[in-house]
């Protein structure tokens, strides 16, 4: 397992249309995840240990982000051959049990990843209104074990912040994680 960190924000780059297939059977596209403040758009995956990590508080700082019109959308882009807890049954199978309250979508073909320019799992992309990048930081002080419950909300408080003034924090803490598992 190789673990990657983020590059740097690329502040106003705008994000990527897509359609894909969600674990709820239907298909998603960017216009219909997107939240009236912003969009979080993230590349996740079932079996990175970072990832694990943080579903807990991924999933509470996300249905949190709602309340300030910031809609959220978790993308799997591993190749499912590789680990097959990432295969589509089992990407369902997480959705229920943690209720997510975002769409969980596969990209098969793993070309949206390679257009957002997604390195690991998770990877985190938070959008304003305009759908120019504001935040590609980290969720908390987490890596492959969860960071004390007095960490830091530092998503979280991006991107409220990006709901009420359209601007991300200028220092942002990268994201570390599991790569992207592309396909030979």
């Amino acid at each position: 397992m190789v673990s990657l960190e983020t590059p740097i924000c690329e502040f106003g780059k705008k994000a990527i249309d897509f359609t894909l297939p969600g674990v709820d059977n239907r298909e998603w596209t960017l216009e219909d995840c997107r939240g009236a403040n912003g969009l979080l758009v993230m590349f996740i995956c079932n079996h990175c240990p970072y990832v694990k990590a943080i579903l807990q508080r991924l999933v509470r700082d996300t249905a949190e982000l709602r309340e300030f019109g910031v809609n959220s959308v978790a993308i799997m882009s591993n190749d499912p051959a590789q680990f097959e807890e990432d295969r589509f049954e089992h990407m369902q199978a997480l959705a229920r049990q943690y209720n997510f309250p975002f769409p969980y979508l596969m990209d098969y073909s793993q070309s949206i990843a390679k257009a957002y320019g997604a390195v690991c799992t998770p990877d985190f992309f938070g959008y304003n209104s305009d759908l120019q990048l504001q935040y590609r930081g980290r969720l908390d002080a987490s890596n492959k074990s969860t960071a004390p419950p007095d960490a830091p909300r530092e998503l979280f408080n991006a991107m409220r912040e990006v709901a009420a003034t359209g601007h991300g924090p200028v220092h942002q803490v990268p994201s570390i994680g599991c790569s992207i598992k592309w396909r030979e």
